[in-house]
């Protein structure tokens, strides 16, 4: 009947984004996955208790090895979230029921303490820990690819381009250098997120940790003088090491710092794929032809045009790149949070947060392709260098003037012959040659021979300081 909900049919395949459609990203971050680390988070903290004396180890490995073995419909448990706004409130009963069903009293210590934001947001690093080791091992693989490339291709001459024209002469390889120094980069910043700023969450209802010290009283925690203080550090502690995360320097419910660095991170690594795809879209450009993407059979066809061969690697990294920010945009947002829980702002990060890890996972994971099979013409990079005739080094020609002519007369005259050159279709050296011979002797003193004049207006000879630039940053 018309405007009744229907049950969707499947799950979130990919269709829309194939950048991450099969990717092991896609597998880390699925609805199984975040159940998988909120599971494993009950038990890390019931293992922290334990160690503190605070939860029977026998209820800790009960709970633990039925974390391991429950697999819950994540359908069911979505729809049960519209009645608590968050999936740990219905795992929790779940989970509890299965801790029963093999140890009764090992149930009554499921979620002790707790509270829903301290296991999902947890659960949500764990998540982003496994996310981010896929990541950097794409990186790293795309790093040592283009490594190769610049190498190879150190002093591959190439129009460089400023403002979308040909401005001066460069190399391929400092082109593929420079993508390799921004996957370095965000790769640096993506290492530190994974080291040092990925902490467990323990602050319980409102960041006091009370309802853990309550039961930790109860179950004969000895006490420490100090408010809880002592107890609610070394539980924060044993839970970071059963977890393997950082430990917080406070409860972190409404300082979402945590989050806000990640967003950052993830963004620079969108940015930096997105800059190696977005050229390789310009250079694979029929009118350029200098780079191809590698060739797959069947790939890149049209629905309409048989010719074509379209970049779609690069297509699918460039899209990924253009929705990360915005995504990541929504985390830095939800810094501005209100009093010590918050209704609205915690809940909206969930889905931004998966969906970064997603595009930046698949585009990290497909810039391994693009990278490492990547198809370079150097023919057709000199063909295009030679397209302007030698106008690429009128920036040389007027330096070499300056001394002989003045600054401003030097640059009057380059500007004279590129123009009638690029009028004339002629070569910037016949013309320039032209001027030499009509100008007179005030203009013509201390001009070059004609074989100097050659030199100065070969492309090749002027990639400045690129292969210098190229070692140093395959060394650094």
């Amino acid at each position: 009947m018309t405007g009744v909900p229907r049950e969707p049919s499947a799950p979130d395949t990919g269709l829309l984004s194939p950048v991450r459609a099969g990717t092991p990203v896609e597998a880390a971050v699925d609805d199984p996955a975040w159940v998988r680390a909120m599971l494993e988070t009950e038990a890390a903290l019931a293992r922290a208790q334990a160690r503190l004396g605070t939860v029977p180890a026998a209820a800790a490995r009960v709970i633990t090895e039925t974390a391991a073995t429950t697999e819950p419909d994540t359908r069911a448990l979505a729809l049960a979230c519209r009645e608590s706004a968050n999936p740990v409130v219905g795992l929790v009963r779940l989970f509890t029921r299965r801790v029963a069903e093999v140890d009764p009293a090992a149930a009554e210590y499921v979620h002790r303490g707790s509270t829903s934001q301290d296991i999902l947001d947890t659960a949500a690093m764990l998540v982003t820990r496994r996310a981010l080791g896929l990541v950097r091992t794409a990186l790293g693989t795309s790093i040592d690819a283009l490594g190769n490339l610049a190498r190879v291709h150190r002093d591959t001459p190439m129009a460089g381009r400023t403002l979308a024209l040909h401005a001066v002469p460069t190399t391929f390889g400092l082109k593929a250098v420079g993508w390799r120094e921004a996957l370095r980069a965000a790769d640096r910043r993506l290492a530190w997120v994974a080291e040092q700023g990925l902490p467990v969450s323990l602050g319980g209802a409102a960041g006091t940790l009370a309802g853990y010290l309550e039961y930790a009283a109860i179950d004969g925690a000895p006490g420490d003088g100090g408010g809880g203080g002592a107890y609610a550090v070394r539980l924060t502690e044993a839970f970071a090491e059963e977890t393997g995360l950082a430990v917080p320097a406070l409860p972190w419910h409404s300082l979402r710092t945590p989050l806000a660095d990640l967003a950052a991170a993830l963004a620079c690594a969108s940015g930096a794929l997105g800059k190696i795809a977005v050229d390789v879209q310009n250079l694979a450009r029929t009118e350029i032809g200098e780079v191809t993407e590698p060739a797959v059979t069947g790939r890149g066809s049209s629905s309409a045009m048989p010719h074509k061969r379209n970049p779609v690697l690069a297509t699918m990294v460039r899209a990924a790149a253009l929705q990360v920010p915005a995504l990541a945009s929504v985390l830095t947002h939800c810094l501005v949070t209100e009093d010590e829980r918050s209704a609205g702002a915690w809940h909206a990060e969930w889905l931004p947060l998966r969906e970064c890890l997603r595009l930046v996972g698949g585009a990290a994971h497909t810039a391994v392709e693009l990278t490492t099979g990547l198809q370079v013409h150097p023919g057709r990079m000199r063909a295009n260098l030679d397209l302007t005739g030698s106008q690429v080094v009128s920036e040389r020609i007027a330096a070499r003037l300056t001394p002989r002519l003045g600054r401003v007369r030097a640059r009057h005259l380059l500007t004279r012959a590129s123009t009638e050159a690029a009028a004339t279709g002629r070569p910037l050296l016949a013309v320039l040659a032209e001027l030499a011979e009509t100008s007179g002797q005030a203009d013509a003193a201390g001009w070059f021979t004609a074989a100097e004049l050659a030199e100065l207006c070969d492309p090749t000879t002027y990639p400045g300081a690129a292969g210098g630039l190229v070692d140093r940053a395959l060394t650094t």
